[in-house]
């Protein structure tokens, strides 16, 4: 799932292809589930792709709000829509400047997606705005590594090929440190490799969790 500053098609179709898929038969699944487990109300997910995580939605959901900004993902995602368990409204709109009001949301998604938009800490003031007060922000993101010698890995290849070659995809950015600098709480946090291999990674570190944001009036 991405949030690429223009469309690249080249990456959507392998994405939509072959990583995903790839990523399915490693048990990505099982992680949706958890990540999704127990929403209610009115959802927004950012960067949704071409719609994976639309069949895992609990059937509490009343509506579900999807942000893609990558036409052909966006084309796709239309048709995974009739999985979701509750109407899926599909926008051709960025993570950092949602089109809906303040308040608007009771939670909100963000599934591998926060290491590809253009400026995260933006993407998350717009989640955080369009939140009700005690609303939750579930997320899942591949982040910077715990080992100091893949994280220069990650310097490297951030600098160099892999937003290029990935879709604008970051491989070291420290996602939960950006979630609560943009006023969320984190009640909720995993932290593991996937998928599960021997050998090292540069985008094996995950987290899987929730935050909140808090119900008082002045944060």
């Amino acid at each position: 799932m991405t949030q690429p500053t223009r469309p690249h098609p080249i990456f959507a179709r392998f994405y939509a292809g072959f990583a995903g898929p790839a990523l399915e038969r490693a048990g990505i699944a099982a992680h949706r589930e958890r990540l999704l487990a127990g929403l209610t109300g009115e959802v927004v997910e950012i960067g949704a792709g071409n719609g994976l995580n639309f069949p895992h939605y609990p059937p509490e959901v009343d509506r579900i709000v999807a942000v893609e900004p990558e036409p052909t993902l966006r084309a796709l995602a239309r048709r995974a829509a009739h999985q979701a368990p509750a109407p899926v409204e599909i926008e051709p709109a960025r993570a950092e400047r949602l089109p809906f009001r303040d308040a608007s949301f009771d939670a909100a998604v963000a599934c591998l997606t926060l290491c590809s938009v253009a400026d995260p800490r933006a993407a998350l003031a717009e989640l955080h705005r369009v939140l009700r007060p005690g609303g939750q922000l579930r997320f899942y993101e591949h982040v910077r590594a715990d080992s100091p010698a893949m994280r220069r890995v990650q310097r490297v290849l951030d600098a160099t090929i892999w937003p290029r070659l990935m879709g604008g995809c970051h491989t070291g950015r420290d996602t939960q440190r950006a979630i609560t600098a943009a006023g969320f709480t984190l009640t909720a946090l995993d932290r593991f490799d996937f998928p599960p291999t021997r050998i090292p990674s540069p985008a094996a570190a995950h987290i899987l969790g929730t935050a909140v944001r808090p119900a008082s009036a002045d944060t």
